[in-house]
């Protein structure tokens, strides 16, 4: 079985018995993505030298023997909602094309803490209202299922589309009404919508203040509630 064929939570199996480096694990999947985003275009971009260096620094970690969880070491891409230190927040609109954030959002602190790699961004529909998908100002995903183009639903597209097409083994989206559910069950994966307040919004493009929640979405249950982080004890 190739690297990106793992499910998140056996790629953290295989990192942590130290079978397999994730700095070569973080080359495999840039170079698969450089392939096949041009058609699928789930990502908006990708981190390579954050990817590289947080690769690295996992690596040296788990040589020591320090592994901080199931997911150390385990690529994962975020939805363009989510602020990343230095990177562009979009929230699928040209509209916002200047922004850049100044500090990560809380849960990909989490995930930073947790030993993660983040490898890029994916593509939501714009202001991540709507549930199919389509976004006439960014460009829609295409679902990797099928040869001519279907929607891979939203607003989470492009992370829907990202793991269904083994680009990463697990990406992060937004469900107010369905977006995180919606792109999993047209793109035949796992997408869990956790209790709002569950997980800190905090640094999140906001749809909904009452009703938003942040959830992963994976290839199979057991990696999407692998590395579910403890309450912030906030929503925002």
């Amino acid at each position: 079985m190739e690297l990106h064929e793992l499910s998140a939570r056996a790629l953290g199996e295989r990192v942590a018995a130290r079978d397999v480096s994730p700095v070569e694990v973080v080359e495999h999947l840039l170079d698969r993505i450089e392939r096949l985003n041009p058609s699928l275009h789930a990502f908006v971009s990708t981190t390579p030298e954050r990817a590289r260096s947080e690769a690295e620094r996992a690596e040296r970690e788990i040589m020591a023997g320090d592994v901080r969880g199931p997911l150390h070491g385990v690529p994962y891409a975020a939805k363009d909602l989510f602020d990343v230190a230095d990177e562009p927040t979009g929230a699928g609109t040209s509209l916002r094309s200047g922004h850049r954030a100044a500090s990560d959002a809380r849960v990909i602190e989490l995930a930073t803490e947790a030993g993660m790699v983040l490898i890029g961004k994916t593509h939501t529909v714009q202001f991540a209202y709507g549930g199919v998908g389509i976004n006439h100002d960014t460009g829609t995903p295409r679902n990797p299922h099928f040869d001519e183009p279907h929607v891979p639903g939203g607003s989470s597209s492009g992370s829907g589309v990202a793991v269904a097409a083994h680009l990463v083994p697990l990406a992060l989206g937004t469900d107010t009404g369905g977006s995180v559910r919606a792109p999993a069950a047209l793109c035949g994966i796992v997408g869990l919508k956790t209790t709002v307040g569950r997980v800190s919004r905090a640094g999140v493009y906001p749809l909904s203040q009452t009703l938003d929640s942040v959830g992963p979405l994976a290839r199979t249950r057991r990696s999407a509630t692998a590395g579910e982080p403890a309450s912030t004890g906030c929503a925002s």
